[in-house]
């Protein structure tokens, strides 16, 4: 039996939403590393720069997104101080849902990627919410574009 292919390592460029952050002091643990739980909150602000941001139209008012589910790949260590690159774009849309592909980079390498799936509820009724037609419409700008590497 053949070990399964590696797939390729994320290309930053593939994803359209990109902010640069840094890493701090505090997100280091005993390893002098980052710490494997801040990268969720790499990750969520991202997300949320995007999704709040009203100028973008992904969350109608009334509604919000809700995190449902966060798989994430570790790929390097991160060390401080140092200067990231995170990246965002949307792999696929349901009903209810929204499921973004992220990474984490520094230095030109991919030091994190992941899979983040998010559901649309109703504010008041803390209900998944079917997506509105015209919020699929303004995320067509933000999808995972594919250099062939991704």
């Amino acid at each position: 039996m053949n070990a399964p292919t590696r797939a390729p390592a994320p290309i930053l460029e593939d994803y359209p939403f990109r902010l640069t952050d840094n890493v701090r002091f505090m997100d280091l643990d005993p390893n002098n590393h980052v710490n494997n739980a801040i990268y969720a909150s790499y990750f969520e602000t991202s997300r949320v720069m995007l999704t709040k941001d009203s100028a973008y139209g992904i969350t109608p008012e009334g509604l919000t997104w809700v995190l449902a589910r966060l798989d994430v790949h570790f790929r390097a260590e991160l060390h401080w101080p140092n200067t990231i690159q995170l990246g965002t774009g949307i792999e696929k849309f349901g009903r209810t849902s929204l499921t973004f592909s992220q990474v984490v980079f520094c230095e030109g390498k991919c030091i994190a990627s992941a899979s983040a799936t998010t559901v649309m509820v109703g504010l008041e009724s803390r209900q998944p919410t079917a997506i509105p037609p015209e919020v699929i419409e303004k995320m067509q700008p933000w999808m995972m574009r594919n250099s062939g590497a991704a």
